[in-house]
């Protein structure tokens, strides 16, 4: 995203505090990170407020990263009425059956592993390259995961501030 001022910062920056808690907490479900962005509101730049996000993702801890993880629906299992994780899990519409089984059946193992909702930023992945991630990702070191969580969540975040800033463009 550009330093310049989209017209949608302006439309975000004029809304009322009760407001813009509102809509954060429509982008992540961490209250300590709608908390963090909150305290910035409003912004001088749409960098500024991505800058402030990916510090306040930097900022969670455990028991905040697993609040924002459980905003999240499992890969292949969007949240009905939600067009944002519609949108984001695009890439597993036209999934065949057998593609949408296996998700589910590694979905379940990454859960029964790691306690919670394997988390990636779908937006443009293929059924398939989400598939593939899960399998490796399903190997990872709990430490490890829950640092590729994070880095995840934080593109999520960024991809749906930016999303909201540009909308009605």
């Amino acid at each position: 995203m550009e330093s310049s001022s989209p017209p949608g910062l302006a439309r975000f920056n004029a809304l009322a505090h009760d407001e813009v808690a509102r809509v954060l907490h429509e982008i992540c479900s961490s209250t300590a990170w709608g908390r963090a962005l909150l305290t910035g509101h409003p912004y001088a730049t749409a960098d500024d407020l991505l800058t402030a996000s990916d510090a306040a993702t930097a900022a969670l801890s455990p028991g905040d990263l697993a609040e924002a993880m459980a905003g999240h629906p499992p890969i292949g299992r969007p949240k009905p009425g939600d067009p944002a994780s519609e949108r984001e899990q695009r890439g597993m519409t036209d999934a065949s059956e057998a593609l949408r089984a296996e998700m589910l059946e590694l979905n379940l193992a990454y859960q029964e592993r790691f306690g919670h909702v394997f988390l990636i930023c779908a937006t443009g992945a293929t059924g398939e390259q989400m598939r593939d991630a899960l399998r490796t990702r399903t190997t990872n070191t709990p430490d490890r995961e829950n640092a590729t969580t994070r880095t995840e969540l934080g593109k999520i975040n960024r991809i749906r501030l930016t999303r909201l800033l540009t909308e009605g463009e």
